[in-house]
């Protein structure tokens, strides 16, 4: 990666970006310096998918959200990342070739439409056990949300799609190679915005195939999760000819719909739809999809994250639905009753259930990985994986070693230091927690380490002090009369780097207080384009209210995103707003000026992040993502006349991968 203009240093963003990592290290400017890991490993972050070895429980993979692939032999003792050179960090798959466990198949990019997912770029093969990779093609596919294996012949592959969550077309529907992914057919499309979620394969036929069709589409304002083209298909003939299922299913749109197939009662399916709520539910076939039973009205809660069933392979009637807390039916779907979540993270993705003891189960989740014997009674945790999300860091001015705080993806905001005196280094045990839920970009007060500002969902802030453990909630409340403020899901906060008591915090308003947070005041008139997100068009229409899922796990379009104060003159802010709009004052907030377009950047696009310079105060720096419409370039601005014009800095840059964050060289501009 080449040193963009005047030495600032831009962070893409690594769990979307396609990339060589071993091609860019040479060029980069801190290369020589190693990079060492400080944790943690208390939380893992979410789970994916596993892939076990059959007959060897103990030799396992686990494919993270936004975090490698982990490969361990020793059941969990040691872990070994296996895909770290590859084009994608977000992964969606793993499954191992049931004739050569060595032969290992991965599709990237997230299976879920959170706001959080993270795209990839295709499948790839390893076929010695994960120590080289190829990526064998569908890299328009988005996100990979099954592979399986013709049962006669392991270079017939077959790999469901979902294709792009915010775009049409790509790579999107059912696809079948016959020579171990060199070629690729697609023998299921529906449209240009639906893909393939799941599907299931007749083990006495391979030919009959039963699929669900997902039709779905985020931006950052919205979320469609459903349509005329999702639904449930069905071949005869292996994919030339398909029909929509239609006996006792829904009638009416449907969202996400998960499949899982029974082994041990081959022609049992069951199915859990995204529907309008009088058809939502559990449903199941015994003829391998020609008529279905609705069993249940069990939905999980956000189907958009979740919707994904586990049958245990020696009971057809004992069926697992992961989800915030995962569910289990012992009488095919009936009734449900949640298992057991003490000392386990929420939030469940992925489970395994060991078919040589249905009582040995593997789960993970938003929290990592969790084992457990007695079929989800008592769990244990995994400690020693790094892979939480986090969504920024910031570090201390303590002594002699300074801290680093870290908001995580539902890990809460995560603190450790940056070394330790201890012979064994930095461990878990160093980690603490300033604040629950969510976490963003913490802030720490420059002149005292113990005081840290920390966030969660919505507009949460809070003021820990790490010595008393005092946390006091500070987020700034409307008046009287006044609606409530349009928080987004990651608030922007800073502290004036003028004055250490000064903070700064961000909703449809500016907000300052000068007393750490006791009292606030708006510095700001309303900083949106105050647009009508029900009026834009999703999916080349405009969608009813009531369309499925629309706007769920979505914050209100129009907020502030990012700001910035210069170091150099007091009074000099920055605000960026997630509907594309950047945001100056001169004088700390009683006269604004705004650009609403910028050269070669498509209007509306995410402020995702701003920096003003350490060395001018003319000079300012701008991040803007515009991935949750499709386009994944990444986008860098520089202004030299205080906001007033912006230019691209960033043409020298890789075509695909979202710039996320930017800093700037503290000693060379």
């Amino acid at each position: 990666m080449r040193n963009i203009s005047l030495a600032a240093t831009f962070i893409a963003a690594l769990s979307a970006a396609t990339f060589s990592p071993s091609a860019l290290a040479a060029e980069h400017p801190l290369s020589g310096i190693p990079l060492r890991s400080i944790g943690p490993a208390l939380t893992s972050g979410r789970v994916a998918d596993f892939a076990f070895r059959p007959g060897r429980s103990h030799e396992f993979y686990v494919g993270m959200a936004s975090g490698n692939v982990w490969k361990t032999t020793n059941n969990g003792i040691t872990w070994t990342p296996v895909f770290e050179n590859e084009g994608s960090f977000a992964i969606g798959v793993v499954e191992l070739d049931p004739t050569n466990p060595s032969t290992v198949w991965v599709g990237t990019g997230e299976n879920n439409s959170q706001r959080s997912v993270a795209y990839g770029d295709g499948v790839y093969k390893s076929t010695d056990g994960g120590k080289s990779w190829k990526n064998m093609g569908l890299k328009d596919s988005g996100h990979i949300s099954m592979i399986r294996f013709h049962p006669d012949d392991s270079d017939t592959v077959f790999v469901a799609a979902q294709g792009p969550l915010w775009s049409a077309g790509g790579d999107r529907g059912l696809y079948k190679t016959t020579d171990g992914g060199e070629n690729w057919e697609r023998i299921l499309e529906i449209d240009e915005h639906t893909g393939v979620n799941d599907f299931v394969m007749d083990p006495a036929d391979p030919d009959v195939i039963v699929a669900s069709t997902y039709q779905r589409r985020r931006h950052v304002w919205t979320l469609v999760h459903g349509g005329p083209g999702s639904g449930i298909h069905k071949t005869t003939d292996g994919g030339q000819t398909w029909r929509k299922l239609e006996g006792g299913l829904p009638t009416g749109d449907q969202g996400k719909i998960g499949l899982a197939a029974a082994p041990s009662a081959p022609n049992m399916i069951y199915a859990i739809i995204e529907a309008l709520p009088e058809e939502r539910g559990v449903y199941r076939s015994t003829d391998f999809g020609e008529s279905w039973e609705k069993r249940s009205d069990h939905a999980s809660g956000s189907a958009q994250y979740y919707h994904e069933l586990f049958v245990d392979p020696n009971n057809a009637e004992r069926v697992y639905s992961v989800e915030t807390f995962t569910h289990r039916t012992d009488d095919g779907g009936k009734t449900w009753e949640r298992i057991s979540f003490k000392h386990r993270h929420v939030d469940d993705h992925a489970l395994w259930i060991n078919p040589e003891n249905s009582d040995h189960l593997y789960i993970g989740g938003d929290g990592g990985v969790y084992e457990s014997f007695d079929r989800g009674e008592i769990w244990r945790h995994v400690r020693n994986l790094p892979t939480v999300q986090f969504y920024r860091a910031t570090p201390d001015n303590d002594f002699p070693f300074y801290n680093v705080c870290g908001g995580t993806q539902d890990n809460f905001t995560q603190c450790g230091p940056s070394r330790t005196t201890y012979t064994d280094g930095i461990t878990n045990g160093d980690w603490w927690f300033a604040q629950f839920g969510d976490g963003y970009k913490a802030q720490i007060d420059p002149t005292n380490p113990d005081i840290v500002y920390a966030q969660y969902q919505y507009g949460g802030l809070a003021r820990f002090d790490r010595i008393t453990g005092e946390r006091m909630m500070i987020t700034p409340q409307p008046e009287a009369g006044e609606d409530d403020y349009n928080w987004n899901w990651n608030v922007p906060l800073i502290i004036s780097p003028h004055d250490s008591n000064r903070l700064y915090y961000g909703s449809e308003f500016l907000f300052r207080s000068d007393d750490q947070g006791m009292s606030w005041r708006k510095v700001s008139p309303v900083l949106r384009r105050d647009i009508d997100r029900n009026k834009l068009e999703v999916m080349g229409r405009v969608w009813s209210v009531d369309a499925i899922a629309k706007n769920a796990s979505t914050s209100i379009y129009g907020a502030l995103i990012a700001i910035a104060e210069s170091p150099l003159e007091e009074g000099l802010l920055y605000a960026g707003t997630d509907d594309g709009l950047i945001h100056v004052s001169e004088d700390g907030g009683d006269n604004w000026r705004t650009v609403d377009s910028f050269r070669d950047v498509p209007d509306m696009s995410l402020i995702e992040d701003i920096i003003a310079s350490n060395h001018d105060a003319d000079v300012a720096y701008a991040t803007i993502d515009n991935h949750k419409r499709g386009d994944y370039r990444p986008y860098v601005l520089k202004t030299t006349d205080r906001g007033r014009s912006w230019r691209l800095i960033s043409n020298d840059l890789l075509e695909r991968g979202s710039a996320h964050t930017i800093a700037e060289d503290h000693v060379d501009p």
